[in-house]
């Protein structure tokens, strides 16, 4: 076992971070005067904000309402990974023209090696000061942290800080718990709620943590707390490194026609990342860390190294050469290739055995959903790219109207913005199964007459019985009718041309157990069965 504290000779980190990135490319592309607040949601609430939509009180987490009570005058932004790549590109290009061999983690935070820069500046202090220059000149705010390893320079970054060598678990000890999560690309998603029970067990300070022994944290927390304790314990982890991957596990694609629009890019990231994944599973490993690279018609050379706190999925690997991509080929600068692109080779930097994709007892990246994953891309390979479709969360009033369905690999684009208010949607919870088919049933009351809705939305009688072909029900209990009132005025909408709409549900008694609580819409006079609750 490494002894907080021991470097390895050359192992310096040095990491960049651009303060409230997904806030800045949002105010960019919207043209927001740096004076403006500015405030990115994600599912309704602030993932983001600049520092002058914080001085009016607006923090991560709150509502939307809420952030615009605080703030009234806020410029409101839906996330949007794309956007932060491309715009995060013309940094990455600065720093790579001023120090050679960057890792971007995520658009905002990219890390480097700091000895040769040091080395080629003189100094850690006078390199830090070069490159906040360099990332100045292309208009945007960047702090540095340099440090022995990474999730420490990451942590140092946030603050500014050139920790001394050998001193990272002196100046993590005293810092809250929860900068251990802070970093998404650094930690497992359950991260979090790791820090929250360290937070309720007492151990509010990252030395507290570190106080434990490496066999308590494994036995207690399992596989996230072990990599959480060493980070807290400043022990080595993977530098950052520019060396060229194995090349049996790269994969190429010449492209014929030259690629020049980022949708035709999007396509040929997503073919090269199914192929990539294919050699990578035949070899039993995944990647970790990822090259992207790409040759123009008239000879020029892009590349850039994209890491990752776990090993990517073809998902992940398509989003990242997207990312890519767009940025070089949309950049505003001027840098962008004066030629489209004619050959794309994905490399793997790093590897992981397979097996790091088993499930434990608290969760990660499971061997069945990638195994589950692929079998959906070979599908969607036999069958064409619309075979195998997925939900997105979307906006809208009724459970079907929430649900989008796009292809596997696109963007997961919803049909409508889930984040706007939505009055008169059903309360929660939503159903688990819609039934896209809508299978008519009859609702009776206790003298078997048709319980129906009257033009003022109430039920005709009290319901008591529901039949469904040949099952019939006694009603345990019953909820509604909600009325269905949306776009009355368009004619073609179903509302419209169903006269009288509404919702209800139905909690049916005794057998069978499959199915407990119906939802039920009524439209032409009709009741049918929209989905079925847990």
């Amino acid at each position: 076992m490494i002894a907080p504290g021991r470097v390895r000779s050359g192992s310096r980190v040095l990491a960049l971070w651009c303060l409230d990135w997904p806030a800045v490319a949002a105010a960019a592309v919207a043209q927001v005067p740096a004076t403006g607040p500015v405030a990115v949601l994600a599912a309704g609430k602030v993932i983001a904000c600049s520092a002058i939509a914080r001085a009016e009180g607006v923090r991560r987490g709150l509502r939307r309402r809420e952030a615009q009570a605080r703030c009234p005058n806020l410029f409101i932004a839906q996330a949007d990974p794309d956007r932060d790549a491309r715009l995060f590109e013309p940094v990455v290009a600065a720093v790579d023209a001023t120090v050679p061999g960057v890792e971007v983690l995520r658009p905002g935070l990219l890390v480097l090696g700091a000895r040769g820069a040091a080395r080629f500046f003189g100094s850690e202090e006078l390199a830090a000061e070069r490159l906040v220059d360099a990332v100045a000149a292309v208009g945007v705010e960047a702090q540095i942290g340099i440090a022995d390893e990474l999730s420490t320079a990451v942590i140092a970054a946030r603050r500014g800080a050139i920790v001394p060598p050998g001193d990272g678990a002196r100046y993590l000890a005293p810092l809250p718990i929860a900068e251990l999560a802070v970093e998404p690309s650094l930690a497992a998603p359950e991260r979090a709620a790791l820090v929250d029970l360290l937070h309720r067990l007492g151990l509010r300070r990252i030395g507290n943590f570190a106080a434990l022994t490496s066999i308590e944290v494994g036995s207690r927390f399992g596989a996230d707390a072990v990599l959480a304790h060493r980070s807290a314990r400043a022990v080595p982890e993977r530098p950052p490194s520019a060396r060229r991957p194995p090349p049996d596990l790269a994969v190429r694609y010449r492209c014929d026609p030259p690629i020049d629009r980022v949708d035709a890019a999007a396509f040929a990231g997503r073919m090269l990342a199914t192929q990539l994944h294919t050699v990578l599973a035949a070899a039993s490993v995944s990647c970790t860390r990822l090259s992207v690279f790409a040759e123009t018609e008239s000879g020029e050379q892009l590349s850039r190294i994209w890491r990752c706190a776990e090993p990517l999925t073809p998902e992940g690997t398509a989003d990242r050469v997207r990312w890519q991509l767009d940025g070089w080929l949309t950049r505003r600068d001027g840098a962008r290739p004066t030629a489209p692109i004619t050959l794309l080779r994905l490399e793997p930097v790093e590897v992981v055995a397979s097996g790091a994709l088993q499930l434990g007892l608290w969760g990660g990246v499971g061997a069945q959903d990638e195994r589950a994953r692929r079998a959906l891309i070979r599908v969607q390979g036999l069958l064409g790219g619309e075979a195998v479709r997925v939900g997105v969360l979307s906006g809208g009033r009724g459970p079907e109207e929430r649900i989008t369905m796009v292809a596997l690999g696109d963007e997961p684009v919803p049909a409508a913005d889930p984040a706007l208010p939505w009055p008169g949607r059903m309360p929660q919870p939503a159903p688990a199964v819609i039934l896209v088919n809508r299978p008519r049933v009859r609702l009776e009351a206790a003298d078997g007459t048709p319980v129906q809705v009257t033009d003022r939305g109430l039920f005709t009688a009290t319901p008591a019985r529901l039949r469904w072909g040949s099952r019939d029900w006694q009603l345990a209990g019953w909820a509604g009718p909600w009325p269905v009132d949306e776009q009355w005025w368009a004619p073609e909408s179903r509302t419209a041309a169903a006269g009288v709409a509404a919702r209800a549900q139905a909690q049916l008694a005794g057998e069978p157990a499959d199915v407990r609580v119906l939802l039920l819409i009524y439209y032409s006079e009709t009741w049918r069965a929209e989905g079925l609750y847990d």
